[in-house]
């Protein structure tokens, strides 16, 4: 069986499934040159039982979902709540429900340095650590391994990630859990988390401090689809709109994606999370009189378990029926993989070899 560092880098998403289920410790997830993780066998550890392989969501592809899926545009009624959310404030719905019987909720959240981790919550006070979106690879690390114990437990689990880390926590399972909810969500692409390092680096350079907090999708001054970024320090914060963001200029030009998001094996109508949710661009077209400018959001329902959650929570929202030829309109990533950026390596090799002015200067220099 072919080993799992074998598989190309465009092809490895890094969801760590492999490095999870190893029974040895085998398997080390090793940052390359570009800050981006890939599994690495210890061949004095290996016994070659090719678990890893067998987990691989790439080398084993799941069979195709053939739910009738169900589309709608989503608002959550608590104004309060979705001023708080990137879009329509789902997520928060989602997780309460999970939380509300016992169980366990999975998410990414930022750590004490603003490095993107995935962790667990168990209370509905901790939901806001995983609110809102996080343009960085977040790392998976043991997570699979805790969502199967508390799934083995008789917990309810919602994991929440990207459309490669939900298949590789299926894949890893290897097995149906009727406990297990997973949500997904409409994927751009995952930046580097060495080039989010330098750029807080390069912020507490400009700035004289370090960033304590950030949000990547502020609406409060300019509303939801004309959003800023915004970076809070001790003693002030730093308001920035997206079009300004050097950061978020990196990632909407695809400089700085991993290599498997040129050449996704996820993007697909019809996916094997229960949930899908996303900005729902091109509200205007298809509903204007839903829009308030407080964001909403786009919901795929894709299976019996994301219709459950959905009858448990639409009373706390509002929600029309819409075409899934509505969102892909203006969110091709559901589907499509974004083009290759040919100056990438150029980036890369910049990273390394010249300060943030520099680099920002010779890739944004029609800013």
């Amino acid at each position: 069986m072919k080993k799992i560092d074998t598989l190309e880098k465009k092809d490895c998403s890094g969801c760590m499934a492999c490095m999870n289920i190893c029974p040895k410790n085998a398997i080390i997830m090793k940052e390359d040159k570009n800050g981006f993780k890939y599994p690495k066998i210890d061949e004095k550890l290996c016994i070659d039982c090719g678990l890893c392989s067998k987990a691989c969501p790439v080398m084993n592809k799941l069979k195709e979902n053939l739910y009738n899926i169900k589309v709608y545009a989503c608002k959550n009624k608590d104004e309060n709540i979705r001023k708080k959310s990137s879009s329509g404030g789902l997520f928060t719905l989602f997780a309460k429900y999970i939380l509300d019987q016992e169980g366990v909720v999975f998410g990414a959240k930022y750590d004490e340095n603003l490095r993107v981790i995935h962790d667990y919550i168990e209370k509905d006070g901790n939901i806001n650590e995983f609110r809102g979106s996080k343009y960085v690879q977040s790392d998976i690390n043991s997570t699979y391994a805790k969502a199967k114990k508390f799934l083995s437990n008789g917990r309810k689990v919602l994991f929440t990630g990207t459309p490669c880390q939900i298949e590789g926590l299926i894949t890893y399972l290897g097995k149906n859990y009727s406990n297990l909810y997973t949500q997904d969500f409409i994927c751009h692409g995952v930046p580097s988390p060495k080039v989010w390092k330098k750029y807080l680096d390069y912020k507490k350079e400009k700035c004289g401090e370090d960033p304590i907090k950030v949000n990547f999708r502020d609406k409060e001054v300019l509303g939801w689809s004309n959003f800023q970024v915004k970076y809070k320090y001790k003693s002030k914060d730093e308001i920035v709109h997206h079009d300004d963001d050097y950061y978020m200029n990196f990632f909407l030009r695809n400089y700085d994606l991993r290599e498997s998001c040129y050449n996704c094996h996820f993007k697909k109508i019809r996916r094997n999370s229960d949930l899908t949710i996303a900005d729902f661009w091109g509200i205007n077209e298809v509903l204007p009189e839903f829009n308030d400018e407080k964001g909403i959001s786009s919901l795929i329902i894709n299976s019996n378990k994301g219709q459950e959650i959905f009858d448990n929570i639409k009373s706390s929202i509002d929600f029309a029926e819409v075409s899934i030829e509505d969102i892909i309109k203006h969110n091709s990533p559901l589907y499509v993989s974004v083009p290759y950026n040919e100056k990438r390596e150029k980036f890369f090799d910049y990273l390394d070899n010249y300060n943030f002015e520099d680099i920002i200067n010779e890739f944004l220099e029609n800013k």
